[in-house]
């Protein structure tokens, strides 16, 4: 008996989580090896990753994850999960086909006019693929995965808060100090970045964290009214995505207005660290054939 590929453990998980009960994951984890992978060797159970993390723990957790992107599982507190109603209509032969083609593109790295590959496609995909191919296929999809993770944080904490990262970021990205604005009377105006220390050109700076709704072309119009003739410059921020009138008022407008979509948002948070940090870090090594130069 081999370790578990990750989507071999979806089955497992859902069963141990079908009682209703919030586990915590260790706990979870625990018990899916208990049931279903005691018979492993020691050697196996104990077999690590190149990053030092246990491999049938780091399986599993990837489980998990796919589980939660497809909607059987959810994260009520940090740290825990429970069995949606979905997961429990679905716990025998859940399939990585049949949550992939529940998902989004954001969630499975994928374009949005590619086609479905079959599982032989896939095969001699990798079968012609160099092992750097396959490292940087394998990092593509951790970075997806951890911008898509991001983007949900961000949908659920606090909108104050969500209006501080925007400021956070901006100045990483070198746009000078920032000024938060009064939240009772920010008259539509989040915060305000100097883009020099005397604070002579200002960029205005307004984020929306929405769920679900589209920022509209009221919105825009709502922000540019709120600059007031103090600046021409503007940053509007959102978790969702603009609707066409929004977008083509930003075009439209006397004032110079960025739109940043939820998309293009993680992307900048992961390109500057923001809300993000290193979890491993992988020597590729490679012949010195210089060392070996007779001198």
């Amino acid at each position: 008996m081999d370790i578990p590929k990750f989507h071999e453990t979806f089955s497992p998980i859902l069963d141990i989580l079908s009682n209703g009960e919030t586990l915590h994951t260790r706990e979870m984890q625990r018990l899916v090896i208990e049931k279903y992978y005691s018979t492993l060797s020691s050697e196996l159970l104990n077999e690590k990753t190149k990053s030092g993390e246990i491999l049938i723990n780091n399986r599993i957790a990837w489980g998990k994850s796919y589980l939660k992107k497809g909607g059987y599982i959810i994260y009520p507190e940090r740290g825990n999960v429970k069995i949606t109603e979905k997961g429990l209509n679905h716990r025998s032969n859940l399939t990585l086909k049949s949550i992939e083609d529940d998902s989004s593109i954001l969630q499975f790295y994928r374009e949005e006019n590619s086609k479905e590959k079959s599982d032989k496609e896939d095969i001699v995909k990798i079968q012609n693929s160099s092992p750097q191919d396959l490292i940087d296929e394998g990092f593509s999809q951790i970075e997806t995965e951890v911008k898509n993770d991001l983007l949900e944080k961000l949908k659920t904490i606090d909108p104050y808060y969500f209006e501080k990262v925007i400021l956070i970021l901006l100045k990483k990205m070198g746009y000078g100090d920032f000024i938060e604005t009064s939240k009772s009377s920010d008259g539509g105006i989040d915060g305000i970045i100097n883009e020099d220390k005397l604070g002579l050109d200002k960029i205005y700076i307004q984020a929306k964290r929405f769920n679900e709704n589209k920022v509209r072309e009221k919105d825009i119009r709502n922000f540019i009214g709120a600059m007031s003739g103090d600046t021409n410059k503007g940053v509007f921020v959102t978790t969702s995505i603009f609707d066409k009138g929004a977008i083509e008022k930003a075009k439209n407008a006397h004032h110079k207005i960025i739109l940043l979509d939820g998309l293009k948002l993680v992307d900048l948070m992961h390109e500057f660290n923001v809300g993000i940090q290193i979890k491993s870090v992988y020597e590729i090594k490679q012949l010195d054939e210089d060392f070996f130069v007779e001198q």
